[in-house]
């Protein structure tokens, strides 16, 4: 009924005060939920640290992050003292540089996620050289694609082709990636995205028509 009414609000300006309603609601429910979210995972490793589980001392590193990072958001620890109120020693915004917030994400996840992303390179590698072997028409064609992409963004695509004459232009690697990213990427770019909106429509429609009620944590 909501989903309903959400969609008829589209149309009908006079339905937009329960479209905001639910909207409010909607906002309410999401911060139960992120309570709920929180409380499951300071239990859940709680539970793995006292019982001293595999992998416990990760626990206790999320345990000590987790609950840093909540004092830290709920005091509001600013940065050092602002110009306004000098006397005060963290009375910047919590938001500004060289808060404790800031500190947090600057030295603790910004260096993690550059680490996750570093390692993944390598399983990304590993699983490029696996799949671009040529064993069929496609595979020769991603392979060759790969290869053009690789040699124009390591640069060395650009002295490679620096002696094609004029004419051929349009044959050198950054040409080539121009027209691969612009034409065939965009095109294939573009009907995945529609793919994934019809699917997003039907899924809608069965839901708002009781089709489906998997939400509901049964398909009966």
């Amino acid at each position: 009924m909501v989903g309903t009414v959400m969609l008829a609000a589209l149309f009908s300006p006079k339905l937009s005060p329960i479209s905001n309603l639910a909207e409010t609601w909607f906002n309410i429910l999401a911060a139960v939920a992120f309570l709920l979210g929180g409380t499951s995972l300071f239990v859940h490793h709680v539970r793995k640290v006292n019982q001293q589980e595999a992998g416990w001392g990760f626990s206790l590193v999320t345990l000590v992050a987790f609950l840093l990072t909540l004092l830290a958001g709920l005091l509001k620890w600013g940065s050092p003292p602002a110009e306004q109120t000098p006397e005060y020693a963290w009375s910047g915004s919590y938001q500004a540089e060289g808060s404790v917030l800031w500190w947090l994400y600057t030295y603790t996840m910004q260096p993690i996620t550059a680490s996750m992303f570093a390692l993944l390179a390598f399983y990304v590698a590993s699983a490029a050289f696996r799949a671009f072997r040529a064993k069929s028409l496609e595979a020769g064609i991603l392979l060759v694609t790969a290869i053009i992409i690789l040699l124009d963004r390591s640069g060395d695509g650009t002295w490679l082709t620096a002696g094609l004459p004029p004419a051929a232009s349009g044959l050198t690697i950054s040409s080539l990636t121009v027209t691969i990213m612009g034409t065939f990427n965009t095109a294939g770019q573009r009907a995945i995205i529609i793919g994934i909106a019809l699917g997003v429509a039907a899924t809608s429609l069965r839901i708002l028509l009781g089709l489906d009620r998997s939400y509901l944590g049964s398909d009966d």
